[in-house]
């Protein structure tokens, strides 16, 4: 399977509505998306309804991607700390209520070490996701320290590892993620360097050597989509469908590398 990010701009309120657009995301060849799970980045209230209206669309829902704006008070014992635990406890619930196998959840950067609050409220929310069967996949950014610490801490069959090749290479680009946490990778997002943010643009338009990540990824195992997370902020100058379509053809070319 092909996939995509649902919310990769066009209006910083999303000025095509939800339900269109996952029309268009099927129409330019994807079968699934990643769904942006929170009200926050201009998404607005009502991305509960995106669930079926992507199913509608004829596209499975391979994940959906927790909120990240409180993700480095994780450890902090106030109601900052206690408010991002309960959004992913949340998170979770709604997994289950919706047959979503999988959440995305970014760890706090290293900056902000997680200590034993932290561990006990991931301990809690993973305890959580292995009685409703949901997968908690962790991706690595500025977080090498605290994902390395989580991944070791926590075999459970639930948790994985979300590898985004972006944020690799921006990051820790010295470090084989995929070699360390490949036999545990459940989700990706893939998506190039460069351009106005350094991030989220098309494969083959940054400086990612991707016949090298794909083959890396092939030789994990991994079975899930070859999911990309773009953004269309380097991407003003084409329609909607145009940069799908776009986005498509590059997926599929790094979907084939895969096989090599």
């Amino acid at each position: 399977m092909i996939g995509i990010y649902d919310c990769f701009g066009y209006g910083a309120s999303y000025d095509v509505p939800f339900e269109e657009r996952y029309k268009l995301i099927k129409k330019a060849g994807f079968d699934c998306v990643m769904l942006w799970w929170s009200d926050k980045f201009g998404r607005g209230i009502g991305y509960q309804k995106d669930v079926q209206f992507a199913r509608n669309a004829g596209l499975h829902i391979e994940n959906i991607h927790t909120p990240v704006h409180e993700q480095n008070c994780l450890s902090l014992d106030n109601w900052d700390g206690e408010s991002v635990f309960q959004s992913y406890l949340q998170c979770v619930k709604d997994c289950f209520e919706n047959n979503i196998a999988t959440m995305v959840i970014h760890l706090p950067d290293d900056g902000h070490p997680i200590n034993k609050l932290g561990i006990k409220r991931l301990e809690n929310i993973i305890s959580e996701a292995e009685r409703k069967n949901v997968q908690v996949a962790f991706e690595n950014l500025s977080n090498t320290n605290n994902l390395a610490l989580i991944l070791g801490t926590f075999q459970s069959k639930n948790v994985g590892y979300c590898y985004d090749s972006c944020h690799h290479q921006n990051y820790a680009p010295n470090d084989d993620l995929l070699k360390l946490y490949g036999n545990r990778l459940i989700a990706l997002h893939l998506q190039d360097n460069g351009g106005k943010h350094n991030q989220h643009r098309l494969p083959f338009d940054g400086s990612i050597d991707w016949i090298s990540v794909m083959r890396k990824i092939a030789i994990t195992g991994y079975q899930g989509a070859t999911s990309l997370e773009p953004m269309n902020w380097d991407y003003e100058h084409l329609s909607i469908q145009q940069f799908l379509n776009l986005a498509y053809q590059k997926a599929k070319k790094i979907d084939e590398m895969r096989k090599i």
